[in-house]
């Protein structure tokens, strides 16, 4: 089978879609498969370009067996609403573009956030006559209205519009929860059409070790207890509710607190803690996927944050994988869905979202009990063998794949 896949996020860059995409095609390439990916030049969350790239009008690679077209589009950083919508719009025009180019595929599949994007899948799917699936990792546009960097208005109204066309118009959607899946079904898109793979881990990649001593060297950190935010900082994770922990526990000298990543609120946060004293957090920027990995293990507990709003009630940020695939607990500040995952696994402690008490008391009771630490850690471990493995995972997305296509070959006989 060959299959087009549009994605705006691909590695080298490290965040969650480029990840699972990444870790989704290769398995279908292993498996048999032609996998073509139509991304732009990889650039997020700075707006900078890595190095080794151009954004040109047309660029190949190949990565791992998965050929890798890459198409220009309007750069920009991962902050302001107008220029980021300029920087999605323009992939949308350039992809269809560029996918015109391409070989006629078996099936097109498209991932959000963003709905524009899979606009562009849907558009060259009905060009080449073929099944388009549209890959649902988040509830957008809604999900710019709860970080406020949009308001409620005709231009969102016309964003809703188009989001539940494309939701109607494709063959399948593949939803990462159950949660998204029950709200398109309450407005009427049928369940049937609708397959949840979550997200996972690539459990080879991704295990239980000992901390490395040169990297805790080098950030200071040796002998001490390392709470540990590893991600994007935007305006969705409410950060700010851990440098409020980090100043209630700043007394305990033998805690550090250590963000790694870069995003939207990364300059404000440093800045936020430099103005409070904050010497027990540490701030390490973008690190590539494989240093990724070296951070996971320098954690005594992974910190996972969201904002306090309904919408994340859905969501089930994928860095709780990797925390568990490394045996490391997790302390959450997200409600609903990921609340209710963590308790099924055993894995960690659920505090109040954007309370910074009930967070400093969390990771006292963990810093305090060396014993419950690991033990939460196995039980994460044990769980995403059981039920999260990422090569398992990308298989159950390819039989959405094969059935997309074969209903289609069926429809033409």
């Amino acid at each position: 089978m060959k299959i087009l896949f549009l994605t705006d996020n691909f590695p080298p860059e490290t965040n969650a879609p480029a990840t699972r995409t990444f870790e989704h095609t290769r398995s279908w390439v292993a498996a048999g498969h032609q996998v073509t990916v139509l991304a732009n030049v990889p650039n997020f969350p700075t707006g900078k370009v890595f190095p080794g790239y151009k954004n040109k009008l047309w660029q190949r690679q190949t990565m791992e067996g998965v050929q890798i077209v890459r198409v220009w589009t309007y750069v920009t950083a991962n902050e302001g609403f107008l220029r980021r919508s300029l920087d999605y719009f323009s992939f949308a025009v350039t992809g269809v573009i560029g996918g015109l180019f391409l070989a006629r595929p078996d099936v097109v599949v498209a991932t959000s956030p963003q709905i524009f994007t899979a606009l562009a899948g849907c558009i060259l799917a009905w060009l080449k006559r073929r099944p388009f699936v549209f890959e649902l990792r988040d509830l957008w546009p809604d999900s710019i209205v709860a970080v406020g960097a949009m308001r409620e208005g005709p231009l969102l109204r016309m964003l809703r519009r188009l989001e539940y066309w494309l939701y109607r118009r494709a063959a399948r959607i593949v939803s990462v929860t159950d949660a998204f899946k029950r709200v398109l079904v309450s407005n009427g898109i049928p369940g049937e059409r609708i397959a949840v793979i979550r997200n996972g881990v690539d459990l080879k990649a991704f295990v239980p070790g000992p901390k490395p001593v040169e990297l805790a060297r080098r950030l200071g950190l040796e002998g001490k207890f390392v709470a540990a935010y590893v991600g994007t900082i935007g305006m969705a994770h409410g950060l700010h509710t851990l440098l409020l922990a980090a100043e209630r526990l700043r007394d305990r000298r033998n805690l550090a607190f250590v963000l790694v990543g870069t995003g939207a609120e990364r300059v404000r946060l440093e800045e936020d803690a430099r103005n409070r004293g904050l010497d027990n957090v540490v701030f390490v920027g973008a690190v590539d996927k494989e240093e990724v990995k070296q951070y996971w293990r320098l954690c005594d507990v992974a910190i996972v944050l969201l904002k306090d709003v309904s919408l994340f009630l859905h969501v089930i940020p994928s860095k709780i994988f990797e925390a568990m695939g490394t045996g490391r607990p997790i302390i959450l500040g997200v409600r609903g869905e990921s609340a209710e995952l963590l308790q099924e696994a055993g894995a960690g402690i659920a505090v109040l979202p954007e309370n910074a008490e009930t967070l400093a008391g969390a990771i006292m009771k963990l810093m305090d009990d060396p014993t419950l630490c690991l033990d939460l850690g196995a039980a994460g471990r044990e769980f995403v063998e059981r039920k999260f493995d990422r090569q398992r995972l990308a298989l159950e997305m390819l039989k959405v794949l094969e059935e997309a296509a074969q209903r289609q070959t069926e429809g033409r006989k």
